[in-house]
């Protein structure tokens, strides 16, 4: 990126199935499991509640956040979770005599999306948000592989928008983690819903061949240069310091490119040796995440023509590892 903050992505076909997750240093809390408020609508704002489905994982901390915007008659849904009959029912009951103009889908993770058509069902909802996307998974994740269900209505693009008599929702394309990832700005309260692009928590699993590290980059930036005030993630607590969170992701993703420089140039081209070497402590259950993001840098500094790869083993590619 130059002074602008801004860069290009171009895509390259790379061929390898995709798993998808996310990665932090702490696995999910049994206390804090114990004390979720799975079921029951959280009123976060006038126009803004929530209900927790119980689907806690070390991937999706204590659950899949769904998110209901609008305080009148009219309302949409944010990402209707996992297709569980308690949480369908939960969702059910929380939208009790109001209608339901819109389920907006921020991509189609398993733990996203499912929901939907039963949600559409049973409130003649119309389905919208991010274009439909299907890749096998083999990953370390097998839950979360793309929803093969998922049917929209509609689909919208970087800038549409949809609205109630107190809301209005404006897709913001944020490729990375997906392809097909949206965010969705609530310009009443200056706050965006980031899915899992942005979350407080952890980092994003950026996984290729549809996680695209350079997509990603260039997303945290897009949103680096918005003014929303608060964040609210599809995992875990919102985010109140958005662009200070960003500022510190953008960091540590340049951080980690810069440990995998070093790691090529001193001989070390294998990703369990690398995730080794960088991911100190962490749980054995996401060592598979934590391979497929540095893959996803790896994929990225071969595309910029700093890196290539014969079988499992990669090499630098002339230069000195970045400051």
């Amino acid at each position: 990126m130059g002074n602008t903050g801004k860069c290009v992505f171009v895509p390259r076909p790379l061929h390898i199935r995709a798993p998808h997750c996310h990665i932090s240093a702490m696995s999910t809390a049994d206390d804090l499991v114990a004390n979720a408020p799975y079921g029951r609508i959280e009123q976060l704002t006038p126009l803004i509640r929530r209900v927790l489905a119980k689907n806690p994982s070390p991937f999706t901390y204590i659950g899949t956040g769904t998110y209901i915007i609008g305080g009148g008659d009219t309302v949409a849904v944010i990402d209707p979770g996992p297709a569980e009959p308690a949480h369908i029912a939960a969702l059910i009951d929380a939208v009790a005599g109001k209608t339901v103009s819109h389920i907006a889908i921020t991509h189609t993770h398993m733990d996203h999306s499912p929901a939907a058509p039963a949600l559409a069902a049973a409130t003649g909802a119309r389905i919208t948000g991010c274009a439909p996307l299907v890749l096998a998974d083999d990953g370390p994740r097998a839950d979360a592989g793309f929803d093969a269900t998922y049917a929209p209505d509609a689909v919208m693009a970087d800038g549409d928008s949809i609205s109630g008599p107190d809301w209005t929702l404006t897709a913001l394309h944020t490729p990375g983690h997906t392809s097909n990832h949206l965010c969705f700005a609530l310009a009443q309260e200056k706050a965006l819903f980031t899915g899992d692009h942005v979350m407080k928590w952890s980092t994003s699993v950026v996984s290729p061949p549809d996680g695209d590290m350079a997509a990603y980059m260039e997303s945290l930036q897009k949103l680096y240069d918005r003014e929303d005030r608060i964040y609210y993630p599809a995992h875990g607590p919102a985010v109140e310091n958005p662009r200070q969170l960003v500022r510190g992701m953008i960091g540590h993703r340049r951080q980690r490119e810069r440990q995998i420089l070093n790691l090529l140039e001193n001989g070390e081209g294998h990703i369990p040796a690398m995730v080794a070497a960088m991911y100190k402590g962490l749980d054995p259950r996401l060592t598979g995440a934590a391979g497929r993001s540095v893959l996803a840098h790896l994929v990225d500094l071969q595309n910029r023509g700093e890196a290539q790869v014969a079988g499992d083993r990669w090499q630098r590619i002339g230069g000195a590892a970045t400051a």
